[in-house]
């Protein structure tokens, strides 16, 4: 029985260092991401009206993806 723990421990142990391992984009990767069919908004004009409509909104400027809004809070 405490063979048998241990190995469990061992096995599930070795699964849960291993399963961080593949973390990041390799670099021949990275052209299948780059793709312009591959971004969020891969319409231009769509991404300018966006931009316009949350600045409008937010009264803002820039930082798209940064936390707050116009009013200073974070």
């Amino acid at each position: 029985m405490r063979f048998l723990r241990l190995a469990f421990v061992i096995v599930l142990g070795s699964i849960v260092l291993s399963a961080c391992s593949e973390l990041g984009v390799k670099p021949w990767e990275r052209d299948v991401l780059a793709r312009p069919e591959m971004q969020l908004i891969h319409d231009p004009v769509e991404a300018g009206l966006d931009d316009h409509i949350y600045f409008s909104k937010e009264a803002s400027s820039g930082g798209r993806g940064f936390g707050g809004g116009g009013c200073g809070c974070n």
